[in-house]
């Protein structure tokens, strides 16, 4: 039986594309479960539908013959063990403890970055992100880490390089935050948007937003800065 991942909508839902993203881009067969939204309450559809592989009833979640893993951090080590061979963390012990490091640091941190720029990959929000950096000091913190962690390891791979060289699970973590950056049109370095470039050309992130590009749902609660299209 194939792998299942139980995600949301591709347009919305960050935690989802991280273990999405690392799958296609190393060539992991998998069988897509997408949930759309609905409602985050208890009886909503999405969370009745969820809690059938996770008892949390969130997303994403990964399911291996009848074996559930939910949590992207969770589900990314658990196909680094699954898959010895596809290399997802850095082969060195350093590295591999770094790219864990920052990996950890995107998933408990950056949440004025996550709170304030929502992804949403559809819209072009350029307006938007100027005002929200303007009045936004969190957000300019996080950006700024953001700046000197992806320069320090930058500086260490080719020109053309990922985070860690080659692609891994922490080009996966911090992909959702490349679309960010491009929907808010947030100011980064020149270095930090070449990165972004990079990382949004990959098959895999690519495949993603194909994919979120062809929802064209509009979930209200997930739009925070624009209103409903007026039907026609």
């Amino acid at each position: 039986m194939p792998l299942q991942l139980f995600i949301g909508n591709k347009n919305y839902s960050s935690w989802s594309m991280r273990p999405w993203v690392l799958m296609r881009q190393a060539g992991i067969p998998f069988e897509e479960v997408l949930i759309r939204f609905d409602s985050f309450e208890a009886d909503s559809v999405f969370k009745q539908r969820v809690k059938a592989v996770n008892p949390l009833g969130k997303v994403p979640a990964l399911v291996d013959d009848g074996f559930a893993i939910w949590d992207s951090l969770a589900i990314a080590e658990y196909l680094a063990e699954r898959f010895p061979d596809k290399s997802l963390w850095p082969t060195d012990a350093r590295q591999r403890a770094r790219a864990r490091s920052v990996c950890a640091e995107m998933h408990s941190g950056f949440s004025a970055l996550r709170n304030h720029c929502p992804m949403n990959i559809e819209a072009s929000l350029p307006e938007t992100g100027a005002l929200l950096w303007r009045d936004q000091a969190g957000l300019r913190a996080d950006v700024a880490r953001l700046e000197a962690m992806w320069g320090e390891l930058l500086a260490a791979q080719p020109d053309d390089g990922l985070l860690f060289g080659a692609f891994s699970i922490a080009d996966a973590f911090f992909a959702p935050v490349c679309t960010r950056i491009r929907t808010y049109a947030l100011p980064v370095s020149d270095g930090v948007r070449a990165y972004v470039d990079r990382a949004l050309a990959l098959p895999g992130v690519r495949s993603w937003v194909d994919g979120a590009l062809k929802e064209r749902d509009f979930i209200d609660f997930d739009e925070p800065y624009r209103l409903r299209p007026a039907a026609r």
